[in-house]
């Protein structure tokens, strides 16, 4: 049987995912549970949950890699104007890394320019297996404190950290994008702390992506208590000062 990849989304003309126009393929599955989760259907631990909801939203649809590059091929123009491309995304695709790589294979046989965002939590062997197979590494670095980072998310950052040293020291084009989240990360000594560890390991760009409300109404269609509830989302303007620390180490810092 052809190999096939659990996909909950296909989205076109992304504008925030990578460089130019990109159609972003979100895979399911997700081993973190962070308390402000925006794609919570994508989490292991609601994985039977999701299932008999019986809606492809939540639950996902089985593609083969021929059916997804039907989607991501009718903008092939898009890409080529705008230096775009496709990028894979979650969930975390690392849950199923070998369609992923098969994925990010057809692309490249086509032209395709190809991204990844992934927190990176998962064994050195299959992170650099996947790193080969792909162009722009998007690296979701959340806290640099692992002792906050396991409070926040569920998981110590050891092994994120040890792969994204592994990623910049490999040569790959690597990007850490920070979620700016109120009552975990959003403090300037935490932004201190993550601005000098992305300077020590060798990272030069930062996307920082301020915390929104998008992802409330999944948490009331999955009768799970959403921690984040009436927390105002914060804007680019209120986080110049925070925005400052990443600058101040020299890092390329940017808001998506």
């Amino acid at each position: 049987m052809e190999e096939k990849g659990l996909i909950f989304n296909i989205q076109k003309f992304s504008i925030n995912d990578g460089p130019g126009i990109r159609t972003t393929v979100f895979f399911k599955g997700c081993p973190l549970q962070c308390k402000w989760c925006s794609n919570l259907e994508s989490q292991n631990r609601f994985s039977r949950q999701t299932v008999e909801m019986k809606d492809s939203a939540f639950c996902g649809r089985l593609y083969t890699v021929e059916e997804v590059m039907q989607v991501v091929r009718q903008d092939k123009p898009f890409y080529e104007h705008s230096g775009g491309g496709m990028t894979l995304s979650g969930g975390d695709v690392l849950q199923q890394a070998e369609f992923a790589a098969h994925l990010a294979d057809a692309a490249h046989e086509e032209g395709i320019h190809v991204a990844a965002e992934t927190e990176g939590y998962t064994s050195s062997e299959r992170f650099c297996t996947f790193l080969s197979h792909i162009d722009l590494l998007l690296y979701d670095f959340k806290h640099a404190d692992r002792e906050i980072h396991v409070q926040g998310t569920g998981v110590y950052n050891d092994v994120i950290v040890q792969n994204l040293r592994l990623a910049v020291s490999s040569g790959k084009e690597v990007i850490a994008r920070i979620p700016v989240i109120p009552r975990f990360n959003a403090s300037l000594s935490a932004a201190e702390l993550m601005a000098k560890t992305l300077t020590d390991i060798g990272v030069s760009e930062v996307h920082l992506l301020p915390f929104h409300q998008m992802g409330e109404s999944k948490y009331e269609k999955l009768g799970v208590a959403y921690e984040m509830k009436g927390v105002p989302q914060l804007h680019p303007e209120e986080l110049e000062k925070y925005r400052e620390k990443f600058l101040h180490y020299g890092l390329n810092c940017s808001f998506r």
